[in-house]
Formats: structure tokens, sequence, C-alpha cells
């Protein structure tokens, strides 16, 4: 897939075999920096303070508490393809 094909990642965070903190860390690693770059948002029902810092220190770039919030999740997108563009 060619850079700039996606905006962004909803990353869940309880996948099987390997999981959001994982595969983050291998995105974050590619050689494509462009890639290596794209924002990601944990979609988790991890919701305490210690979930988010860990989605942080993985590399991710928003945190989104399941249940999912409308709201929430469109102003976290907002937010981080508003970063993006700066």
């Amino acid at each position: 897939m060619s850079s700039g094909t996606y905006d962004l990642i909803l990353m869940d965070i309880q996948m099987p075999n390997m999981d959001g903190y994982q595969a983050t860390q291998c995105i974050r690693h590619l050689n494509d920096k462009k890639k290596a770059e794209i924002p990601i948002i944990a979609m988790t029902a991890n919701a305490f303070e210690e979930d988010k810092k860990r989605a942080f220190d993985a590399g991710m770039n928003e945190h989104i508490a399941k249940p999912i919030d409308i709201e929430k999740l469109r102003a976290a997108i907002l937010s981080v393809l508003n970063k993006q563009k700066n």
C-alpha cells in the first residue's frame, strides 16, 4: 500500500496474535517515514489513566474508551487530523 492511502488508523487494543500496542510500535518503526507517522487512535474498553498512558507510550496519538461516544470520537479524529496538517 502506498503512503497517503489512509489518513489515520483506529486501532483496537485487544486483538489476537498482536495487540494494538505491538501493532502501533511496528508501524512507528517502518522505514517509510510517512507511513510510520500516520496518526493512530486507540479504541479500547481499557479506560483508566494508566491505559491512556500506555497507549501514548506505545506511540498512539489519541485514546477513545468503549463504548464509543460518537461526539468524542469525532472530536478526537478532528484533533488528530488538524495536528497532522500543522
